[in-house]
């Protein structure tokens, strides 16, 4: 768990000894007990709730701590009133909150129930996706009528630079029950005084109670995302889906998401997107995973907009999965992809991961036939070494990505040195032991454990023109 830089604004702050929870205020800081790890942490009061005549909720910011972690403190043994920062007179707090239009009330202790609560951390890249729509309350399905009803705030922050509350305490979906991280503009009326809001895992309807989730299942036909499925191999499937075409289910994709990603600027509406969803399957249909999105036309060939792998499944590959999808689709249509650039901090660790060992694969490869084939077949040492050699260019042209992220790949792995007026890479002995270390457990191993791989060959795909689509001649 990572901290950000330290706050200096503390020095203005007046500290006060031994009172009571009467005197804390927005704005005042004091340690708090961490309901995840039992730490005690320095925490901001964003805002303070009236429960009844003698019981209050605070919701609390952990300085230098992820936003994901703020939440409501319900038992004041939480606090530790030996040493309270006040606000100075006349100041507001550090960091604003809004409360009129997000306002999220404190969760009630939840019932016992066989469902574990996703906390993982964020790989999530800065989302730049759209508009989602609020949806309704009722059982009966979503109407046409229901696109044009957009919410009036859409993302963690207001147009006034204040943090947005978290509205949903829990939601669940499909098998999994998930603790939200981030505030989503689910229509007010439907998640005020929510435990849970439940979610149908294949239409992506959302209702706030299990028995309208088991109405809707009764008549839900769906068993996996509309749109066209382009790959399949094994278990894992993608579909692309236009969001022109499937507004309702983009845009509660994107509701979804942003649930689990904080930076989210949006747009008016899905019609310029694609999104590419990867499912599982089984006998019971597709399960939801994770996704990307792309604009359809982009001026700077930027292959993903918004990535995201759901909580349950981070850190098993997925998201490399749909990342490496990305690169492929972008060379089929004879382009170099990027992502929408700044990543966030998480975002890019995982794309940096992803780049190292792309290039690393191919450096090492070269690098150890160049020798299998010198002491095999007795080549001059001269003519191995050339079939190691390899340019920026041929990077480029071989992953599919920008020449400024090939660059950057090789300063930060530390392996280009400037020798005799020029760049070479190099690559340590302990780098390519390392290297055939990992490909002999591949080869060796049963296949559990073995990394996803995007097989080109099922991918069924082609690159379409979009700039003057859907335009009335």
């Amino acid at each position: 768990m990572e901290r950000k830089s330290g706050m200096s604004e503390e020095d203005n702050f007046v500290e006060v000894f031994g009172d009571g929870v009467e005197s804390l205020v927005n704005g005042c800081r004091l340690e708090v007990r961490m309901s995840t790890g039992d730490n005690w942490e320095m925490a901001e009061i964003l805002h303070i709730r009236e429960l009844d005549e003698y019981t209050r909720a605070y919701y609390v910011h952990y300085i230098g701590f992820n936003k994901r972690l703020d939440e409501w403190v319900l038992d004041e043994n939480r606090l530790n009133l030996a040493k309270v920062l006040h606000p100075p007179k006349g100041g507001e707090s550090a960091t604003p909150v809004a409360i009129a239009a997000s306002s999220a009330p404190p969760p009630t202790p939840p019932k016992k129930r066989k469902h574990n609560i996703v906390i993982i951390e964020d790989k999530a890249s800065r989302d730049t996706t759209v508009d989602p729509s609020p949806g309704d309350t009722d059982d009966d399905d979503h109407s046409t009528s229901e696109v044009s009803r957009m919410p009036s705030l859409t993302r963690s922050y207001n147009s006034c630079g204040q943090q947005l509350l978290k509205n949903v305490p829990l939601i669940e979906l499909g098998r999994h029950r998930i603790k939200p991280w981030y505030f989503s503009p689910y229509p007010d009326e439907l998640v005020k005084n929510l435990e849970c809001l439940f979610i149908c895992e294949f239409c992506l309807k959302y209702v706030d109670s299990l028995p309208r989730l088991k109405r809707h299942l009764t008549k839900c036909l769906c068993k996996h995302p509309p749109g066209r499925e382009i790959y399949r191999k094994g278990h894992v499937s993608f579909f692309e889906i236009d969001g022109r075409k499937d507004k309702v289910y983009t845009r509660n994709l994107c509701l979804l998401s942003k649930l689990f990603l904080d930076h989210k600027w949006v747009a008016f509406d899905t019609d310029i997107f694609l999104f590419y969803v990867m499912t599982i399957w089984d006998d019971r249909g597709c399960h939801l995973v994770g996704y990307f999105s792309k604009v359809k036309e982009s001026v700077d060939n930027y292959n993903v907009a918004c990535i995201l792998t759901l909580p349950p499944y981070q850190r098993r590959g997925y998201g490399k999965l749909m990342i490496e999808l990305s690169y492929e689709l972008s060379k089929r249509e004879g382009k170099l992809g990027a992502p929408e650039k700044p990543l966030s901090d998480f975002g890019l660790l995982s794309y940096r991961s992803y780049w190292s060992e792309k290039i690393l694969d191919i450096l090492c490869y070269r690098k150890c036939l160049s020798w299998t084939v010198k002491h095999e077949d007795n080549m001059d040492g001269e003519e191995a070494d050339d079939m190691s050699r390899i340019s920026i260019d041929r990077l480029c042209e071989m992953t599919g990505m920008k020449n400024e992220d090939v660059i950057s790949t090789l300063r930060t792995l530390n392996v280009v040195n400037y020798s005799q007026g020029g760049y070479v890479i190099v690559l340590t002995e302990d780098r390519l032991r390392k290297y055939e270390q990992r490909m002999n457990q591949q080869t060796s191993g049963d296949g559990h454990d073995a990394p996803l791989k995007l097989d080109p060959t099922c991918l069924q795909w082609k690159g379409k023109h979009w700039l003057n689509w859907g335009r009335k001649l």
